[in-house]
């Protein structure tokens, strides 16, 4: 069972959490299903992990049932029956037993057998049903729990479905110290993904080639893996916001554009920045770089307790459209980052604790110039702190930084 290095407390912590703000109703967080792939991995829901810290059970169900009159079952975890000749396909399970549950710091573990007995008996009680997962976009099928809740009123008359899809998110968007804690270990291992990247650049070298070396240098630095699909763009391919290919070669000129991240802990980094392969920007990059850079700076500053994404999207792209490129900056200027790359958005004002990105951008398709700049923030008491501030930022400091690590990487050989 593969568990988050953060200690079974803190989950504990954040599960009273929902409980209590479920006000007596009744919630269900689904892991969802799906054997393993033969690419990847299996994942759990997000939020699932966030409050159990296990990654790979999939059909796990975690049930809050507050009017349950025994108190070790009103937070109660369900686990698939354990199938010997299943689990030598896909890895042997836990049984269930004390030891389990102190590891998970969960007392009641059932088996899914029992979830619709469980379910449909909390909800006679409780007469309410609140949704904690996100609901579904019209036309898609009904968030899991949704789904569930409704063929619990198809059986139990006078049942109420409440809305408390935002419980989860505005708790995951305040990180507590263990979060935060991973979250610079994400930074330092993306730090060193970037140096190594760096350090492989040359003219004809393929994206790929440093998209290797990128998330290697994660690798090296005590990354679980990247946080994401790595962008690796040279020349006009930096002008495609989620370009993935990482194909083709870099010529002289370009500007190669890295979108990148590396996961630690089960949370994720996410930076971006441009590099000119020749090791010096020329006299237009260099202004265009410069502007961007100034844009990030000034987005980064609007950052604070009480302000909004729309302040700190105001900030930076008031800049950009001074110059006369706002046509150019195409997208919003970040998100929550936490367990997801993109974390889920809330409604709430950023407050001490919340991480974010700020990432503006200019991406001119008619002369293959694509910059775009982004750092991680986090919001403090004061203010701010850029964890991310290590990877070069200025225009002076990336072509050090690349004259440094091509001398390393040559030295290594």
């Amino acid at each position: 069972m593969l568990r988050s290095p953060i200690k079974s407390e803190e989950f504990a912590s954040r599960r009273n959490k929902v409980l209590k703000a479920l006000k007596g109703a009744v919630g269900l967080v689904m892991a969802g299903n799906g054997a393993p792939p033969l690419r990847g991995a299996w994942e759990a829901n997000s939020d699932f992990f966030y409050l159990t810290g296990i990654r790979d059970e999939h059909g796990a169900a975690l049930l809050f049932d507050k009017s349950n009159p025994d108190p070790k079952r009103r937070v109660v975890l369900f686990l698939r029956p354990t199938d010997p000749e299943l689990d030598q396909w896909d890895g042997f399970r836990a049984q269930i037993s004390g030891t389990l549950r102190s590891q998970l710091g969960i007392e009641s573990i059932m088996r899914t057998t029992y979830l619709p007995r469980m379910v449909t008996g909390a909800a006679a009680r409780a007469k309410r049903v609140a949704c904690l997962h996100q609901f579904a976009n019209y036309g898609s099928p009904a968030s899991p729990d949704l789904a569930v809740f409704r063929r619990v009123c198809e059986t139990v008359p006078g049942v109420a479905i409440e809305d408390a899809t935002n419980v989860l998110p505005s708790m995951r968007a305040v990180k507590s110290r263990s979060e935060l804690a991973q979250m610079r270990l994400a930074a330092a291992a993306t730090a060193e993904g970037f140096s190594q990247a760096m350090g492989v650049m040359k003219p004809g070298v393929c994206e790929r080639d440093i998209q290797r070396a990128l998330e290697r240098g994660f690798e090296d630095a005590g990354a679980t893996r990247p946080a994401y699909n790595s962008i690796v763009g040279a020349g006009g391919n930096a002008t495609v916001l989620h370009y993935m290919r990482n194909d083709e070669q870099s010529g002289e000129n370009d500007i190669v554009l890295i979108d990148a991240g590396a996961e630690v802990g089960g949370y994720c980094a996410d930076v971006t920045r441009a590099y000119p392969v020749s090791g010096k920007f020329t006299k237009e990059q260099r202004k265009l770089y410069d502007l961007v850079l100034q844009a990030l700076d000034a987005g980064i500053r609007a950052v604070k307790p009480g302000a909004t994404f729309m302040d700190v999207d105001r900030a930076a792209r008031d800049i950009i459209d001074k110059a006369g490129y706002g046509d150019t900056f195409v997208h919003g200027i970040g998100h929550h980052l936490g367990v997801d790359v993109h974390d889920p958005q809330t409604p709430d004002k950023l407050a001490p604790g919340m991480v974010l990105t700020v990432e503006p951008g200019i991406y001119l398709q008619d002369k293959g110039i694509g910059i775009r700049l982004e750092d991680d923030i986090l919001v403090t008491a004061q203010g701010r702190t850029n964890l991310t501030k290590a990877i070069p930022r200025t225009a002076d400091e990336v072509e050090a930084a690349m004259r440094t690590a091509r001398r390393r990487n040559t030295r290594s050989k």
